[in-house]
Parts: structure tokens; sequence; C-alpha cells
């Protein structure tokens, strides 16, 4: 009996082997055990474990160092300053100036008129008497001046995106050559985070406007080329064909049919250049845009959190002011029915106009061209009396609960320094194995290839501690965003009450600039990184929690009703079925998740975060641009590793198609 029982153990290992042997990833994982068996010995041998070696580094700072000290001599005798980057740069200025006395001729009256004028056209009064109070209290914080700077500055930076973005999607649209060219360039401007546009920039143009203006040119572009792209390439076919029957040439079929049936994709591109450029002409005040950014960096330069709060409000405003809008405008376009909240046709814009010129000249003739100074009210005082008090009573010491201090401390102790540690810790031959293989786990072999690529060239580039302790960061970051952030999705996901009490706050937080998140953790927990974890954590949250929501509403309401009928727990039904079909959703939380916590980690530099984000500042501080240069491309390249990590295989196979 026992003989015959014998081999059935044996059977079901060896099946359990060939089952597994069957899976892609189990395959991937023993080829990349091979390959590492292999060529990890052998760079023992030569190069030991540990840091990066040095033997592998190259040190760029002579390079650089010298490259912009030709930069900065060349700068006003070049011919190719003089006669191009010098003709860039005044249109800029001449642009941005004129923009800005415009604004100041019409008065603040005019603008307001001008600004909930626009907004009833497009989207009714609601939205109108929105716009209208929030340019008001730009007015009644003090801070008008400095809101139209970034206005003026907004509109150069938004006009020169769109034109930049729309012909190179256009390109992108109608032709197929183009559109494979432009493709790894748009999706790499994408995972770059917003401080490392600003280094190139200031080598070329020096600290000011136009270095400011072509830096969030170059970061709000991208957005209205890929959707443009999309836009034309996604034309229903039976509309293009009947144009082609009736004999129209390529022109009058782009005029006539792509273009009308793109324009939805159109404005969601403008209404998602203009938060990207508002974002980013915020942080290009650190090279000299001035405006409402300005005031923000140098509060939080001097931990004034009222002052970096009254320059805040305002910037909120505008994004919400102009997301609403511009959203509204593509909403509208797709109803079937128009909106009788506002006027209609070619009249209603000349009456608007013809509204906002009496407006303006009755403030001229007035002389109420200027916010009055005894309409406004100073919250920086009773802000920072608020901090004070937070600081006296709720940064340490509180029963029980411990203060605010006292969980960033605690954060930094148990999650920050373990993480930093554990991975400096690591021969850095294994991190590169890691890299790859869960590269190559979620995606394919080539994004395993271009992530270790990334990964390697930082440490090249001699900056492997600083790069590994602001991944340290992102991770920490990631984890707390993913465990809060999918938790709420799944509330927001199952429960409709909760969805509409999530929606306005999710709807504010996407809105407001990355700058904007320092103000409320430094008044909480200081300086330090783990602030800067913090900031990251809320503003990449609305992303993971929308994101996750959708992907657990979109699951086949089949699925459902048949673990429902086989008698599964509301659990069991989530657990079993709604994540496993939710995968490629939550896996692109995920991937958002990473993009934009790195994106706030890197300006957590400003507050104390340390590690890259430190060396950009100070490189762009000090003048120092070789510094700032590396950190810029160590940022540049840990972005795209992070990127290509947490890419599902779905989205590379759609873009290999």
């Amino acid at each position: 009996m026992a003989t015959a029982t014998a081999p059935v153990p044996h059977t079901g290992i060896a099946g359990l082997v060939r089952g597994l042997m069957r899976r892609p990833a189990v395959g991937k994982l023993l080829l990349l055990a091979v390959v590492a068996a292999v060529l990890v010995p052998v760079v023992h041998a030569r190069w030991a474990s540990g840091a990066w070696p040095d033997a592998l580094t190259v040190d760029l700072s002579g390079p650089l160092g010298s490259a912009s000290d030709w930069i900065i001599d060349n700068r006003d005798s070049h011919p190719l300053f003089l006669y191009f980057f010098g003709h860039i740069s005044n249109a800029v200025t001449l642009s941005v100036r004129a923009v800005y006395l415009v604004l100041l001729a019409v008065g603040w009256a005019g603008v307001t008129a001008a600004a909930g004028l626009v907004a009833w056209r497009v989207a009714g009064v609601r939205l109108a008497l929105g716009t209208a109070v929030a340019f008001l209290v730009c007015g009644l914080l003090g801070m008008w001046v400095p809101t139209m700077q970034t206005l003026a500055l907004m509109v150069v930076a938004v006009v020169a995106s769109v034109v930049l973005g729309a012909l190179l999607g256009l390109a992108a649209g109608l032709s197929d050559r183009m559109y494979r060219a432009l493709r790894p360039v748009l999706d790499t401007m994408q995972v770059l985070p917003a401080f490392a546009y600003l280094l190139p920039v200031v080598l070329v143009f020096g600290i000011g406007v136009p270095a400011a203006v072509l830096a969030t040119v170059v970061y709000a572009a991208p957005p209205m080329a890929r959707l443009t792209a999309l836009g034309l390439r996604g034309a229903d076919e039976g509309v293009m064909e009947a144009v082609d029957s009736l004999g129209a040439t390529a022109r009058q079929r782009l005029l006539t049919a792509r273009l009308p049936l793109a324009r939805k994709e159109l404005l969601l591109g403008l209404n998602q250049t203009i938060m990207m450029a508002l974002s980013m002409a915020v942080i290009a005040s650190v090279i000299g845009a001035g405006g409402l950014g300005d005031r923000v960096y140098q509060a939080l330069a001097s931990v004034d959190v009222g002052a970096a709060l009254a320059a805040g409000i305002p910037i909120v405003l505008l994004a919400v002011v102009l997301d609403r809008t511009t959203a509204a405008a593509g909403a509208r376009l797709g109803a079937s029915e128009p909106d009788h909240g506002a006027l209609r046709g070619g009249r209603g814009w000349t009456a608007a106009a013809a509204l906002t010129v009496v407006i303006a000249l009755a403030g001229r003739f007035a002389d109420r061209l200027e916010w009055p100074g005894a309409w406004t009210a100073t919250i920086a005082e009773p802000v920072n009396n608020a901090v004070d008090w937070m600081t006296d009573h709720l940064y340490t010491g509180v029963p029980v609960v411990g203060g605010t201090a006292d969980w960033a401390g605690h954060f930094t102790t148990w999650v920050l320094d373990p993480v930093r540690d554990g991975l400096q810790w690591l021969p850095w031959w294994s991190v590169l194995l890691i890299v790859a293989a869960l590269a190559w786990l979620i995606g394919t072999w080539r994004t395993a290839l271009t992530a270790v690529l990334a990964m390697a060239a930082i440490g090249v580039l001699g900056v492997w501690k600083p790069s590994l302790d602001t991944l340290s960061q992102v991770l920490a970051a990631v984890a707390v965003t993913l465990v809060l952030g999918v938790a709420t999705g799944i509330a927001a996901a199952r429960s409709a009450r909760v969805d509409r009490m999530l929606r306005p706050v999710l709807d504010v937080f996407q809105t407001m600039p990355q700058f904007v998140y320092l103000i409320p953790v430094v008044a909480l927990f200081g300086v330090g990184r783990a602030p800067a974890v913090a900031a990251a954590v809320v503003y990449a949250l609305p992303a993971v929690v929308r994101i996750t929501a959708q992907g657990l509403r979109q699951v086949d309401p089949g699925a459902l009703e048949s673990a429902r009928s086989l008698g599964a727990t509301s659990g069991q039904q989530l657990r079993q079925v709604q994540l496993p079909l939710a995968r490629s959703a939550l896996l692109l939380a995920v991937n958002q998740g990473v993009v934009l916590v790195l994106a706030v980690v890197i300006i957590g530099g400003l507050v104390g975060g340390g590690a890259l984000g430190y060396d950009v500042v100070f490189g762009l501080a000090q003048g120092d641009l070789a510094t700032g240069l590396v950190a810029g491309a160590a940022i540049v390249c840990l972005g795209l590793m992070l990127d290509r990590v947490t890419q599902p295989a779905e989205r590379h196979a759609k873009k290999g198609a």
C-alpha cells in the first residue's frame, strides 16, 4: 500500500513546479537569477560591494562649470545669444510687460468684471459670481499687484504653450512617423519633476522673467500636444470616410472634420496646460518670476507662514477659477442643451466686452485703477499668532497622542531613517537587480533595461547616496499615500454619500499648485524631511483616490452579481472580485502616486527635505549650476526609473501598438 501511494507527493511536487514554470513571472525571475549568478561575482571581485564605486563615476563639475562660465561670459556678445536667444528673451519680456500694463490700465474693477463676464458666458451665473469673488479676495488680501504679475506671466506662458503644444499635437496627429518620434519625448517630459526644467533655462537665459516663462512653456506644452494628437487620431472613421467621399482636400478634412471632432480633447488640453502652467509659474518664482510665487517663496524661506498663506490663497483661487472655467467650456461643448443662464452667440460676447470697457473706463475716470489700500485685510499676523499657539500647545507634550513635532520626529526615526539607511546599506548591484526585477515583472524587458540604465546613470553622476535618500522619502510617502488613498477610494466607490462628500475636497486639492502644499505642513510640522513627505502625501492623495474609485466602479457588474449569488460577503466581493479585476487601475494609481510624490518631495528641499531637492535649490540660489544640473539630471533619472518600475504592462502594450 505504501509502495502504491509513494509517487503521489512526488508527482504533486513535480506538477507544482511545472505549474510555476508556466508562469511568465517565474521565467523572468529565473532568467534574471541566471544573469545575476554570472555577473555579480565578476562585479563584486572588480568593484566590491557597498555604495556605487568611485571608479564608475564621472565628475561633471569641471565640464559643466566650464560650460556655465562660457555661457555667462558670452551671453552678451556671442551671435547665438544676440540674434537668437536674445530676441526670444526680449520678446518674452515685452509680452509679459505689455499684458501686465494692460491689466493695470484696465484696473481692478475692469479685470474683475472681465473675468466674471467670461465665466458667465462660459458657465453661467454661479461660476461668474464665484470668479468675481475670487478676484475681490485677492485684492482684500493685499495681493492685487502680485496677482496681476502672476496673471500676466500666465497669459503669455499659456498662449505660447497652447501654440507649441497644438503644433506638435497636429504633427503627431496627422503623421504616424512624427507620432512615434514624439511619443518617447512626451513620455519622458511627463515624468520629470517641475524643478528639473528650471536649470537648463537658467543656464541660457539667466535669472528673470524670460527663464521663468520658457521653463513654464516647456513644462506645460506636453499635455496640449498629447491631447491634440489623441483627438485628431481618434476622429470618427465614419465621418472621415464621408468627408473623403465628398472629395475634400487634406486641409478641408482637417478644418471641417478632424478639428471639430477633437474640440473636447483640445479644451481638455487647454485646461491641463493652464493648470500645469500655473503650478510651474509659482515654482518658477525661484528663478525670478516674481508675483505670488515669489511672495510664497520668500515667506517660506523665513518661515513666515502667515505671509505665505496670504499669497497662497490667491494662487489657489486662480487655479480653481481657471480650472472650473475651462472645464465648464469643455462640458458645454459636449452638452446637448445650451446653457440658458448665459447669453448666446456673438452678440453675447460683444455685450460682455462692451460692459467690461464701460466698467474699466468708469474706474479710470474715477481714478480708481489701483486697489484701495483701505480695502485690505491683513491675515499674516493672526495666522502667525495661531502658528505660535500651535508651537506652544500642539507641537509637543500633548497628552496621550503627542504633538505634531513628536509625530514628525517619530516618523523620521522609525520610518525615514531606517528606509534610507537600508537602501544605502544595500550593495549597489543589488539595487540594480531589484529595479530590474520589479520593472520586468510589471512591464517588459525594454522597461527593465530603461529603468536599470536610469538608475545606473545616477551612480555614474556621483550622486548615489543623496538619490537613495530622496528615494527613501518617495517610498515612505508612496506607502502612506497608497494606504490612505486606496482605503478612501474603496469607501468612495462603495458609498455614493462618501463620494459626494469627497468630490469637492478632491477638486480643490487637485487644483492647488505644488508650492502651496508646503504652507500647512510647515505650520504643523516645522521643517525637515517629514514635512516634505507630508506635503507629498497630500498632493498625491487625490489622484490615487480618484483612480482607485474609478477602477472599482468599472468592474463588470456581472462578476459582482455572480459572487453575490454564490453567497460572497461584501468583504469577499472586494478582495476576490473587485480588487483583482481593478488591477490595472490600481497599478496606474501606484504609478501616478509615485510620479506626483517625487515632484513634491523634490520641492521639499525648500523646507528641509535635503538630498537632491536641496542640491537643486542650493545650485539655483548660489549660482552653482554644476551642482544643480547634476542633481537635476539625477532627478530626471530617478523619475524615469520610478515611472518604468510602476507602469502596468498593459500601458506598454498600448504604446507599442
